[in-house]
């Protein structure tokens, strides 16, 4: 029996694909998962990608049943589209660059604010092959989490090619949001 490949992830010819095989399958776990927390809660999703393309609100509409929890997703890839879709100051982009904590958590608040949900992620970062610096190598990604009033960021530098740091990007957008999802509801 041969394993279904889903297309949003794709898998470079010639490398070892086990690592992304296990991501696909896990994301779809964890899309299941934030469905069943938003759900229980009435509450809607947003998302602002930048690096990812789409692919989060993608994996997200993959599941039957998405309209029930999901918004809407906004693709904001350059500089211009963070300010006019998400109202990121474009001060803040040129005093700390795009891809940083300060603009990711803009994004998150801005996709809150812009689409009415009460939950967001976002996602600022260089996905390569191109692009890096020192300060900023391929494979840094800036995340941002929005639930009602509380934000939240982190950074990851992730290994790979173009399609290993995006598949890693939306797995662990997915589950930081999720793990914060969970908090909330322990914390009430």
């Amino acid at each position: 029996m041969t394993e279904e490949r889903n297309p949003l992830h794709p898998v470079p010819q010639g490398g070892d694909d086990s690592g992304l095989l296990f991501l696909e399958r896990d994301t779809l776990t964890l899309c299941r998962q934030l469905a069943d927390g938003l759900c229980s809660r009435g509450w809607m999703m947003a998302t602002a990608e930048s690096c990812t393309g789409g692919l989060i609100a993608a994996a997200c509409t993959s599941l039957a049943g998405s309209s029930q929890w999901f918004e809407r997703g906004m693709v904001s890839y350059s500089n211009l589209a963070k300010s006019e879709l998400l109202g990121v100051a474009p001060e803040l982009i040129a005093q700390h660059g795009a891809v940083s904590e300060a603009v990711a958590r803009a994004m998150a608040l801005g996709a809150c604010e812009r689409s009415g949900a009460q939950v967001a992620l976002a996602v600022t970062g260089v996905a390569g092959p191109d692009g890096g610096s020192v300060e900023k190598p391929v494979g840094t990604v800036w995340f941002g989490w929005q639930l009602g009033n509380l934000g939240a960021a982190e950074m990851r530098v992730f290994p790979g090619d173009r399609a290993a740091i995006r598949a890693a990007t939306v797995h662990h957008a997915l589950q930081g949001l999720l793990a914060r999802l969970q908090a909330l509801r322990r914390a009430h």
